[in-house]
């Protein structure tokens, strides 16, 4: 009978990642850093054969953990416990909740992840730039998106520029925010000093928030702080940067684009941007592209941000699955 081998926390991750296939290990490399991605990917190299059992043994392992978390975060340990005890037994349940309630507990603000946008936008209003900034640096990018658009025209240019330049949290301040929060939340506090906010994370955040906004903010931004607002648009992808793309990469998101998106978008683009869209198409397309913009009309700004983000969102989309290529101020080498 042959031997199975043991394997430590990272080749059963590395074992995971197989297992799932290429398309799901797509979808998870996308939340880790460089370094996390370079050293999951050395592991699986080095992985080699596990056998079927093996497999299952590790894949019911990630499955019972990730469903522990979820009823720890949904209901509480308490809740959990019950849950867990009554699937697999008090000493099964224990031991997972040993695991993922450490975890928790390292991982700061996590009453935040919990917290529907409108509570917390209802509390958040009224407080510091700065303090908003901390907290929101803690939030997903969708969320922290629509809470910076929700904010006060001001404010709204504060917090983005403070959370662009956010680079570490101490614990003191983390406790000062908490502090100041405790009656309305639950918080979690951190132990050590953590890296938070930062140009990508508002870059990010930028990429996910309505055009109307988007060119708000670094409009009034560029007046007072050009410098910080260029660094971030260098880290961002918008619908002008179309005219920074290849042909090929044109042509592919044009392919999978709604053509009333296109009409719309194009209400409002310049001449250079709108010829480009007009040589990656067919003549047919081009021409009936061309057709639909002269009948449309009395078009709401609203409507044709709407559709340039789509299109944008879509062009982010096919470059996160290797279907095309966007160019990111220089960061990327492409070879031809």
């Amino acid at each position: 009978m042959e031997e199975h081998k043991v394997l430590d926390p990272a080749q059963k991750a590395a074992a995971i990642i197989v297992a799932i296939g290429a398309e799901n290990a797509s979808k998870i490399y996308k939340y880790l850093t460089e370094e996390e991605v370079e050293k999951l990917t050395v592991e699986i190299a080095k992985l080699g054969r596990i056998d079927a059992y093996e497999t299952e043994q590790i894949l019911d392992d990630f499955y019972k953990s990730c469903l522990t978390q979820k009823v720890v975060t949904d209901g509480g340990v308490e809740y959990a416990r019950s849950v867990l005890e009554k699937a697999y037994g008090e000493t099964t349940a224990n031991e997972l909740l040993k695991k993922v309630t450490k975890f928790l507990k390292n991982r700061p603000f996590e009453f935040i992840r919990k917290t529907d946008t409108k509570s917390l936008f209802s509390v958040l209003q009224h407080e510091r730039p700065q303090t908003i900034a901390l907290i929101l640096s803690y939030t997903d990018v969708e969320q922290t998106a629509e809470l910076i658009a929700g904010l006060p025209e001001r404010k709204r240019i504060q917090v983005v520029e403070s959370i662009a330049k956010m680079e570490s949290a101490s614990p003191e301040a983390i406790k000062i925010v908490e502090a100041e929060l405790r009656k309305r939340f639950d918080s979690i506090l951190t132990t050590d000093y953590t890296s938070v906010g930062g140009v990508d994370y508002i870059a990010d955040v930028m990429n996910h928030m309505d055009r109307g906004n988007e060119k708000y903010i670094f409009d009034e931004m560029s007046k007072n702080n050009p410098e910080l607002t260029e660094v971030i648009r260098k880290k961002m992808f918008i619908f002008e940067d179309i005219l920074t793309m290849d042909s090929r990469s044109i042509q592919r998101f044009i392919r999978d684009c709604d053509m009333k998106d296109i009409v719309y978008a194009l209400k409002n683009a310049g001449p250079e941007i709108t010829n480009l869209f007009y040589s990656n198409m067919s003549t047919r397309m081009a021409d009936s592209v061309r057709a639909d913009l002269e009948i449309t009309t009395n078009v709401r700004l609203k409507d044709v941000e709407e559709a340039q983000q789509r299109i944008v969102s879509l062009i982010r989309t096919l470059e996160e699955q290797g279907e095309l290529i966007i160019s990111k101020g220089g960061k990327d080498d492409i070879i031809v």
